[in-house]
């Protein structure tokens, strides 16, 4: 290992050294414990007792050799602190731990899986100028096996075959994991870590992760994972006070605690930057995920969250490098931050001083949106300019739209139930707010259960309510998100030009008091008119110039009765006179026309 590059916070391979490393004559520990006085190996081949590690290098790392340890045995390490205190930690570097409560590491042998998508490896980039469409999981409670009371998981490997067909019929062609390594409570989503490098065992073996992404690219689904570079648990056997001392966290609770009760990460270290970085680098060498979606971002930026605060510079040249640094690695990785601060840059390469991320989450656009269609009718009017002020700002970043698994949680209600109105009032605003969305510039992303309409808060203990799909409201729903999604796809108007002033304009922004918005999508030749009537006046009449515009071609309607709608016919080409083209529209409604030449 380059330990210079270690201490300086440059290399992002350490865990080809530091942890436990089988071979044909034992396993080879070692482990970065500065402060510790005395450190064991214990585990299942010695009965739990310990075997001396010794210092080597610079007396910083503690390293052995046990022939008796082999693979798919647990281990720990037994580290002594100055103080004399003797705590049992697992492996910072291990590559699989044991199924909670337990947390012992397990020694892992060279993988043996055999990835076949070397083709899709090449040709992977951030796509900016193509559809992105984003389905956020949480492996554990999609779906779960029936008849079976707790731990009812699906392995990766069945994971795989019920999920893919479910993406590809629904036309999401990318998905995103919520975090994967190790934790040790299901109530934190996998955001608060023991086990940096270990994929977490609730759902089988780090080669059942690999061959379910295998099967994904095979498919032509990219795959996301979320991670966690802020915080780690605060669980004893974990990082916390990995040496006896604050190794990996702050000494001071002022900035060492984090929001959530967990250890903020001490940036500023060399070491901990090294560890960080070998562990993004790890997931998507090691497990060939796309992309890496990086969790509480504003955390870093400023210190404990706050601008307040000021920022902290140290965390922001780690980001700096970290994403740099995976660039340099494949170009064509996906790197998005969770971010809802005005900080400058967030997306912008890091030669030009940005933070070097592909995307950023809209924050303000998904809160300004929600609040919108929260909101009852009579006050639309006052709050018509929430979903024209996204455009103001849209440009100053390459900005995603998330409705994310926060906004299905704690109170908040989902995204069908936060629409206003009582039950058969909520499905046409929600078309209409989907509508929007995927016209609207910047990729996408969903999270599980948004598609059927979901009615109950997300819980990590059980699987979405998949027997909404038994009622006609629902069913119909998830058939319109079906055919959006298709056509968002297939229209290259409504991707190609994201980040382009030219792939967007309005058309009527102007029409408060009909609460009507129009607005073009341009991109690759192709042209779209967008339209929407979100007050909840009935058959409403309105006309529309376009120039240079003689026929125009109806893509989808939210309020058509295929999906639940008043409307059992649509003209398929509205009435036109002289580039005014004439609409009849419902209450709660959106349409997507193409222009034809």
């Amino acid at each position: 290992m380059d330990y210079y590059g270690f201490y300086t916070g440059k290399i992002f391979d350490a865990y080809e050294y530091l942890g436990a490393h089988p071979d044909e004559t034992g396993t080879v520990f070692c482990t970065f414990a500065p402060a510790a006085s005395s450190i064991q190996v214990i585990g299942e081949w010695n009965g739990w007792e310990g075997s001396p590690m010794g210092k080597i290098h610079d007396g910083n790392f503690w390293e052995c050799r046990i022939p008796e340890a082999l693979p798919g045995m647990m281990y720990k390490f037994k580290i002594t602190g100055p103080d004399g205190s003797v705590v049992d930690h697992c492996d910072p570097y291990g590559f699989q731990m044991e199924l909670r409560p337990g947390g012992a590491s397990v020694i892992t042998a060279p993988s043996a899986f055999s990835f076949t998508d070397q083709k899709w490896m090449r040709s992977r980039n951030p796509r900016k100028e193509e559809p992105l469409n984003i389905y956020e999981l949480h492996a554990g409670s999609w779906r779960c096996r029936e008849g079976e009371a707790t731990d009812c998981w699906y392995t990766y490997e069945e994971l795989a075959d019920l999920l893919i067909p479910w993406l590809l019929e629904n036309h999401y062609n990318c998905l995103e994991f919520l975090p994967l390594s190790e934790h040790p409570a299901d109530i934190s989503w996998g955001y608060q870590n023991t086990g940096f490098f270990s994929p977490t065992s609730r759902y089988g073996t780090p080669d059942g992760l690999r061959a379910l992404v295998n099967a994904c690219h095979k498919n032509g689904i990219s795959v996301l994972l979320d991670f966690v570079p802020v915080h780690f648990a605060l669980d004893s056997y974990g990082l916390s006070r990995y040496d006896g001392t604050s190794l990996y966290e702050y000494p001071h609770q002022d900035v060492g605690v984090s929001e959530w009760g967990s250890c903020n990460f001490m940036h500023s270290r060399g070491e901990v930057r090294s560890f960080l970085q070998s562990a993004a680098w790890y997931w998507l060498k090691e497990f060939h995920f796309d992309g890496l979606r990086m969790d509480a971002i504003s955390n870093m930026i400023y210190w404990q969250g706050d601008p307040a605060r000021g920022v902290n510079n140290a965390a922001v040249q780690f980001l700096q490098n970290l994403n740099s640094g995976l660039k340099e690695r494949n170009p064509g990785v996906i790197l998005c931050a969770e971010d809802s601060t005005s900080f400058p840059g967030v997306t912008k390469p890091v030669a030009e001083g940005g933070l070097g991320f592909d995307y950023k989450w809209d924050m303000g656009w998904m809160h300004d949106t929600l609040s919108y269609f929260q909101s009852a009718p009579e006050y639309r009017t006052r709050d018509y300019h929430r979903l024209t002020f996204s455009m103001q700002y849209f440009y100053d970043e390459t900005f995603l739209l998330p409705l994310s698994h926060d906004e299905v949680v704690h109170g908040k209600a989902t995204i069908l139930q936060k629409m206003n109105g009582d039950y058969e009032k909520k499905f046409p605003q929600a078309r209409a707010f989907y509508l929007y969305m995927y016209a609207h510039p910047g990729k996408k992303l969903n999270f599980m259960g948004n598609e059927i309409g979901q009615f109950r808060e997300w819980d990590e203990r059980r699987q979405q309510d998949w027997d909404l799909l038994r009622y006609p409201l629902h069913d119909a729903f998830l058939h319109f998100m079906r055919e959006l999604n298709r056509i968002y796809l297939n229209c290259p108007a409504l991707s190609a030009g994201d980040y382009s002033r030219e792939g967007f304009a309005w058309l009527d922004c102007q029409s408060k008091e009909d609460c009507i918005y129009a607005f073009l999508r341009r991109g690759k030749g192709q042209t779209l008119i967008a339209l929407f009537h979100l007050s909840d006046a009935e058959d409403v009449s309105y006309s529309l110039t376009l120039p240079g515009v003689s026929r125009l071609r109806l893509l989808l309607a939210s309020d058509a009765d295929t999906w639940g709608g008043p409307l059992h016919q649509i003209p398929e080409h509205p009435e036109e006179e002289e580039n005014c083209f004439h609409f009849r529209l419902s209450a709660f409604s959106g349409r997507l026309y193409l222009v034809e030449k």
